[in-house]
């Protein structure tokens, strides 16, 4: 069986729209970029951050991803040389060669490699994937899908980074209307940045 884990960076007041860039999913979000300034002013991800992505993402068999987030993703990982060095390259290469699934009503068609639509009854489709064996299927972004996903009991972990930023507006990973839900906290990590990296699970 595999497992399907929510991935989030994410300010104190829950907004998780657009951390890497100011025009990521911006429709007008004036604070586009901000998870990526706080990283480069407090240097985030030199040494035990850049680990811990690492050792994540290398239990990554899979991308569950929202039409918004994968059209992001696409032109990002998608088009990015795998043969680059470092951390993206690595990433760029997983990236590229996991499959992807897509939760979308208005795309036809997908340019990224490995990647399929999924069926118009999303909930019967994400868990025949999840009930087959492999390791972890990763939702990033993707904020209305993990919603769908919450409302299905389709999410097994949150794994949510969470930054000392309070930006009063932007999507929210917990908006008004998501599921009633109770977590247990199963693993807390500080960085020397002050980000936190909290492991919360669903309780039995």
């Amino acid at each position: 069986m595999s497992r399907i884990v929510v991935q989030e960076f994410i300010t104190l007041d829950g907004v998780i729209q657009a951390p890497g860039g100011r025009d990521e999913d911006s429709d007008g979000f004036e604070h586009g970029g901000w998870q990526m300034a706080y990283d480069e002013e407090h240097d985030t991800y030199s040494g035990e951050g850049d680990e811990i992505i690492a050792e994540w993402e290398s239990r990554t068999e899979a991308l569950l991803l929202g039409r918004k987030t994968y059209d992001i993703w696409a032109n990002a990982w998608g088009v990015w040389d795998e043969n680059a060095g470092g951390f993206v390259g690595e990433l760029t290469r997983r990236y590229n060669r996991v499959p992807k699934y897509i939760a979308s009503r208005t795309l036809t068609e997908l340019g990224w490699k490995n990647s399929r639509l999924l069926d118009a009854d999303l909930a019967a489709d994400v868990r025949k994937l999840r009930d087959a064996p492999g390791g972890e299927i990763r939702v990033w972004g993707s904020s209305v899908l993990v919603k769908s996903l919450a409302e299905h009991d389709l999410v097994d972990e949150y794994r949510l980074v969470v930054y000392p930023i309070v930006l009063g507006i932007g999507k929210k990973l917990f908006p008004d209307g998501f599921p009633s839900t109770t977590l247990s906290l199963a693993e807390s990590r500080r960085l020397k940045s002050g980000v936190l990296i909290n492991t919360y699970r669903y309780t039995t």
